[in-house]
């Protein structure tokens, strides 16, 4: 019954099939005749940007080879019974979009058991997640794009939404992204080897948990228990030299408050350094939401450069640019795919990590990645700071605010523990948003110069 509604809606009703006929497969027709009809609607729409009269499509019909004699009889008298019906608009709708969804997951149902089915081994059982997700993806979607003078209105409803963000425990990242990460984005962290990449995303990580928010943390670099013995470090607040002399029960009493204090999961997968890439990752996340029932409020992966594209086969003949902007926009797609904030990392140039002011210049391998990324944060250190228990944030690039609003801060860091905080506002008044002289030759022989001129003027 319902089929023949949409098929005499499909060629009577000329609203109605303009919304639905992008959404309908000939494949959610159970009878053959149903089949028939629909194909020579949808080809007569393509071909004609207009619906078929009866007769048109009676011609049509006539024309068409390889039918049988059953099969254009059923046809026929199906098109000759079409009648316009009474049922409001959105009804149809909603009943057409229930009807392709249940249709769809009926034959993905199927195709799956033919694929368990078969013996030939032709077919991977490994589609089957795909298969079955699409299927459960099908909806109807009608928007065609934004009209800027009839939208208007719900233009201004977008500039005073609330945005649902990942806040950070730190005031001024908050701050610089407007009250944290939004989702859908690809956030990454620039710094040269043993600056604090990893010690950020960990402490990010661990604050998150603190929120009540599902975290998955994939390694590329470290194993799973290192990255968890340093949220432990983190969490349970003592230094990872402690954390070995630590006892188990109180080591157990320490978990068990942080179990009973946060509803939030944090799970860290390791992969093989350049093995994994964006599909993996896809994958992982199917698997987790079906086995155990997990999804991620943010991901960070530790770090971008070690991972493998999944677009480009490893060994092809592409310079790094090509291969780490893909890499990219893989995540970033990811990003957008199931509606997360990602948090990477990627090292400085060798140049960069000597560098007491570190630009998007300073980059390794491609400037393809600054490109794709969302936004960009440097992570600076110094004996000076060091001294300090301080690491300088220098923002690179930035979607969510003016990145010339405070460009360059600083916070405190405890590298025992694994952890970042808030320093008080006075340590922030000796950052200079000038230039700073770096180690490079042309650097060096600036401030050099410069000293000459200022022991002159003061002589």
């Amino acid at each position: 019954m319902i089929e023949e509604v949409i098929l005499s809606n499909l060629l009577l009703n000329e609203d109605y099939s303009r919304k639905v006929v992008p959404f309908l497969r000939d494949e959610y027709f159970s009878q053959q005749h149903h089949r028939i009809i629909y194909n020579l609607v949808d080809e007569y729409i393509k071909k004609y940007n207009s619906l078929p009269t009866k007769e048109a499509l009676v011609i049509e019909l006539s024309s068409k080879t390889g039918l049988t004699e059953q099969a254009f009889n059923d046809s026929k008298r199906a098109i000759s019974e079409f009648k316009a019906g009474e049922s409001q608009l959105d009804w149809l709708l909603d009943s057409t979009e229930k009807f392709c969804q249940e249709k769809a997951i009926y034959n993905a149902i199927m195709q799956s058991i033919s694929i368990i089915d078969d013996k030939s081994g032709n077919m991977s059982k490994g589609a089957i997640p795909k298969i079955l997700q699409d299927a459960l993806g099908v909806s109807f979607d009608t928007s065609v794009g934004h009209d800027y003078l009839q939208d208007s209105d719900l233009r201004y409803e977008f500039y005073h939404r609330r945005e649902d963000r990942v806040p950070f425990d730190l005031s001024l990242l908050n701050s610089i992204t407007r009250g944290g990460l939004p989702k859908k984005t690809l956030n990454m962290v620039l710094a040269g080897t043993g600056v604090g990449k990893s010690l950020f995303m960990c402490h990010a990580a661990a604050n998150n948990l603190t929120q009540n928010k599902n975290v998955l943390y994939i390694t590329l670099e470290m194993a799973e228990e290192k990255i968890a013995e340093r949220i432990d470090a983190n969490l349970l607040n003592v230094s990872i030299d402690e954390l070995m002399t630590l006892p188990k029960p109180s080591y157990d009493k320490k978990i068990e408050k942080l179990r009973e204090k946060y509803v939030g999961k944090l799970i860290v997968k390791e992969y093989p350094t350049a093995t994994a890439g964006s599909a993996h990752f896809r994958h992982l996340l199917n698997e987790l939401r079906i086995k155990r029932s997990f999804v991620p409020d943010i991901i960070y992966i530790d770090y971008l450069n070690i991972c493998a594209s999944s677009r480009i086969r490893p060994g092809s003949n592409v310079n790094s640019y090509t291969y780490i902007k893909a890499i990219a926009e893989e995540l970033r797609g990811l990003a957008v795919e199931f509606n997360v904030p990602i948090v990477s990392a990627t090292q400085t140039t060798r140049s960069g990590y000597s560098n007491s002011d570190v630009e998007l210049t300073d980059t390794s391998e491609s400037f393809g990645l600054p490109a794709t990324a969302d936004f960009m944060i440097a992570l600076i250190k110094s004996e000076d700071l060091d001294n300090l228990d301080q690491i300088m944030v220098k923002q690179l690039k930035n979607r969510y605010n003016d990145p010339n609003i405070n460009k360059k801060f600083v916070v405190g860091v405890d590298r025992s523990k694994f952890r970042l905080y808030d320093v008080e506002d006075s340590a922030q008044n000796d950052i200079l948003d000038g230039p700073v002289f770096d180690k490079t030759p042309y650097g060096t022989a600036s401030s050099i110069d410069l000293k000459q001129k200022l022991k002159g003027l003061l002589s």
